[in-house]
């Protein structure tokens, strides 16, 4: 019998989120909308930049916020991952207990070192930009991984950001094939347009594309936004994009902002709606509908009614600043789906 809903493996990261100007963006060098890898002087130089500004200091990594939101919707969540023995690490491990998140870290003795940072920069358009220093998690590999876990688990869930690690990626890939191997549902983001653009190989290789470096089986679960979508198609058209991506997985939810969702499965489109909100933060908005998808589907409701609750909860996300939202805020996210009280 299954014990665990989702099995996820990522970056620990801790992010500081910080409001700023369209101006400030432009002078710090910092890539509107995307995730771009630094080193520890950037970080120190982009810090400058931020000198006089408030920020708000969360548990992060986009696989750590899904696994969360599964948690804290009533599902069971394990998250492989790894941090340093420093401050942030224990934040980020007590953060990740406190929301019921089960993980490999109690078992295994944290490295020296620093524990991986996000600084996440979001614009009144409430688009935000991520410069991440991954520390410690640069290192994450196979001995993170809790193979009899990942047997009991529903879905085992992959940070596509790994795919810019070597042993990370390698990590996740192995986690893949014991999953394969379990007969455990597969699960993948995308993540972001710079991993696309150049860590794409890696992401082929979990979605079961490279054929030659991992088991023959197809995803079950592609989570991705449009302009992902897009990039990983190099075509803007919607239904062509939308044809192109539906053979990657068995089902590929696809983000699109203000307009909803799509979910496409067995040559079917079906578009669900958005939630209207005024947007403040884009941050963790996909991870939240992530979690918020795999919890419903886990406990057996359909993939449009899981949509459904994604959207809902993303849009709770979007409409405040930080990647997590309050118990109350999930609390009124579950009261509009009645049907998801009694699942858990």
């Amino acid at each position: 019998m299954k014990k665990i809903d989702v099995y996820a493996i990522g970056n620990a990261l801790v992010d500081s989120e910080y409001e700023v100007s369209d101006a400030l963006l432009a002078q710090a060098g910092v890539a509107k909308r995307h995730m771009t890898l630094i080193d520890a002087p950037r970080r120190a130089e982009l810090l400058h930049h931020m000198q006089g500004l408030h920020s708000r200091r969360t548990g992060g990594g986009s696989a750590g916020n899904t696994a969360v939101a599964v948690a804290q919707f009533g599902g069971k969540a394990f998250y492989s991952c790894r941090v340093a023995d420093d401050e942030l690490g224990a934040f980020y491990t007590q953060d990740l207990a406190s929301h019921g998140v089960a993980t490999n870290l109690s078992h295994m003795a944290a490295p020296a070192g620093q524990t991986g940072v996000c600084l996440v920069m979001v614009t009144p358009d409430a688009e935000r930009s991520m410069s991440t220093f991954l520390g410690a998690t640069a290192e994450l590999d196979h001995s993170a991984l809790h193979p009899q876990d990942i047997a009991r688990a529903k879905v085992y869930y992959m940070e596509g950001y790994l795919a810019a690690s070597p042993t990370g990626l390698d990590a996740a890939l192995r986690g893949r094939a014991m999953a394969v191997q379990a007969g455990v549902a597969l699960a993948l983001t995308l993540s972001d347009m710079s991993m696309i653009q150049f860590c794409r190989p890696g992401l082929e290789a979990m979605l079961g594309t490279a054929s030659d470096s991992v088991p023959a089986s197809r995803l079950d679960y592609l989570f991705c936004n449009e302009e992902e979508a897009q990039v990983w198609c190099g075509a803007q058209d919607f239904d062509e994009v939308c044809a192109r991506m539906a053979p990657l997985a068995r089902v590929v939810c696809l983000t699109r902002s203000a307009k909803g969702s799509v979910v496409l499965e067995g040559g079917q489109c079906t578009a669900v709606p958005a939630v209207a909100i005024k947007a403040l933060d884009s941050n963790g908005a996909g991870d939240m509908f992530a979690g918020a998808f795999l919890y419903a589907v886990t406990q057996g409701h359909s993939h449009q009614e899981a949509a459904a609750l994604g959207n809902h909860a993303a849009a709770q996300v979007v409409a405040q600043y930080g990647n997590r939202l309050s118990a109350a805020s999930v609390a009124a996210v579950k009261s509009q789906f009645p049907a998801l009280n009694g699942a858990a």
